[in-house]
């Protein structure tokens, strides 16, 4: 097995592809555990990051994915979002960088719906910044992201003082006036974590939120094993 030196991770340029179609795993209307308020999050199929200790590493490789138009699912998880009371939409992975236009689209349609939008890249601000400037896609999305948690994500740097993130290195980025005042309360006062479990009728468990992986072992011990997975098994390319 190649170890990937912490320096280099989220340092590849991320491939341009087309955004007609998103590679996704799953959608929930509403949640209280994956950024400010109620929201909608977006887990996406796909990362070329792969941090080691990554809480969703079932979500690196692109197989096991549904793909769908791009459009299409934007109505729907507006239509969804709204119908639930969301203020608007977090976009997790996978990473969603690596599928900057069709996550632009999906971005932009939550805007257009009044609603507001937050990113998780493993890709600092510094590099998108950088790339965003003859990549109209990374910039696209940028644009359209008012919360940002960039950076990759390093086990042995924890991060217990503030929510979201999982290390350290990581940063939470006002881009606009949006969540200006959250993110300086943050720095100033930090925060808590949270972790949300849905038990379905037929036994399935699906987990979202932030815990290390000591803690949501202990948590799910006597419960059975995670189900928030694609139904094909992903395999790394």
């Amino acid at each position: 097995m190649t170890l990937i030196s912490p320096l280099l991770l989220g340092t590849v340029r991320p491939v341009e592809r087309p955004g007609a179609e998103l590679r996704w795993s799953r959608f929930l209307p509403a949640t209280s555990a994956e950024g400010p308020g109620l929201r909608a999050a977006l887990w996406v199929q796909g990362c070329n990051v792969r941090c080691p200790g990554c809480f969703n590493p079932h979500l690196w490789a692109e197989r096991g994915a549904a793909v769908d138009e791009t459009t299409v699912l934007a109505t729907r998880f507006v239509t969804d979002a709204v119908a639930a009371g969301a203020q608007g939409i977090t976009l997790l992975g996978g990473e969603p960088f690596d599928q900057a236009a069709a996550l632009a689209t999906i971005a932009e349609a939550f805007r257009d719906a009044g609603l507001t939008v937050m990113t998780f890249s493993g890709y600092t601000l510094d590099l998108l910044t950088e790339w965003a400037g003859d990549r109209a896609d990374i910039a696209r999305l940028l644009a359209a992201t008012d919360l940002l948690i960039d950076g990759p994500y390093l086990q042995d740097a924890p991060d217990s003082i503030r929510p979201w993130l999982g290390s350290t290195n990581q940063g939470i980025r006002a881009l606009t006036p949006a969540y200006a005042d959250e993110v300086a309360r943050i720095e100033r006062e930090g925060g808590r974590d949270r972790l949300e479990i849905r038990i379905h009728r037929d036994g399935r468990i699906d987990v979202n939120g932030w815990a290390d992986t000591s803690a949501l072992e202990n948590l799910l011990h006597d419960l059975g094993p995670r189900q928030d997975r694609p139904r094909t098994k992903a395999t790394a390319s």
